[in-house]
């Protein structure tokens, strides 16, 4: 985009986020579909109130509601933002939890700045995406969960969510990562102790409630992930990733 300017960071704490394909050019726009059904009719945005368009994929603009509609919004768009995203990149490797528990992983980790999220079939998952129609729709709820989240939070970026994968897809993301860590209850190093690369991908696996198998935490070691531990305390399948990404933020700095 022309009128696009790189920023490291800005926060916009005030305005609510609204995601659309591509950001406009500067000037008057028409906010409709969803996002303009939702500003419209569930936030009940007013003449004059600040929002901002986001891609999804870095890039931001302010806009002026100048006129309302049943479930549309006319805006006047200012110039774009375009974030740059930070030097290390985190991909969650999942296992995919039972129930509504899934959507928490997902928010949560989305919420606390995962770069990426990779549902994986580990060996003692509770819940099986067996059929190609099952692995659409639980793919398309991830990613939906993670669209939410991250208006929510107000981050220019959304993470994707990638196809199901199996343990041998995870060995690859592992061999071709900086670095990769893998959280796991009786593991003796602590993640502030660990060495983590200053730039570059790094993968966090987390396990299923039943946990890790010794064939799969093997493996991984094998591929160049090291079990970590974040604290005393068992975290949930569904809470450890935004945990373990808090402390990360600190340590490599993505947060700074």
């Amino acid at each position: 985009m022309s009128d696009a300017v790189d920023r490291g960071h800005r926060d916009h704490h005030g305005e609510p986020f609204f995601l659309v394909e591509q950001i406009p050019e500067a000037g008057p726009f028409q906010l409709t579909g969803p996002e303009g059904r939702h500003a419209a009719a569930v936030r009940r945005l007013r003449v004059g109130e600040r929002l901002m368009l986001s891609d999804g994929a870095g890039t931001v603009a302010p806009a002026t509601v100048t006129r309302l509609g049943r479930a549309e919004l006319t805006l006047h768009v200012a110039p774009a933002e375009r974030f740059v995203p930070p030097a290390v990149r985190v991909t969650l490797v999942q296992a995919v939890p039972k129930g509504d528990r899934a959507v928490l992983a997902v928010e949560l980790a989305t919420e606390a700045g995962i770069d990426a999220i990779v549902p994986w079939d580990a060996h003692r998952c509770v819940v099986r995406w067996k059929s190609g129609e099952q692995q659409d729709k639980g793919n398309a709820r991830w990613q939906a969960a993670a669209r939410e989240a991250a208006k929510q939070s107000r981050r220019p970026f959304v993470p994707g969510v990638a196809e199901l994968a199996s343990t041998d897809r995870v060995v690859e993301l592992v061999q071709a990562a900086a670095g990769a860590l893998v959280l796991h209850e009786a593991a003796e190093l602590r993640l502030r102790a660990a060495e983590l690369p200053t730039t570059g991908d790094v993968v966090l696996i987390v396990g299923p409630e039943g946990g890790l198998t010794e064939e799969e935490l093997t493996v991984f070691r094998a591929a160049g992930a090291i079990p970590i531990r974040l604290g005393p305390e068992v975290l949930r399948t569904s809470t450890a990733a935004a945990v373990a990404l808090g402390a990360l933020g600190v340590l490599t700095g993505r947060w700074a």
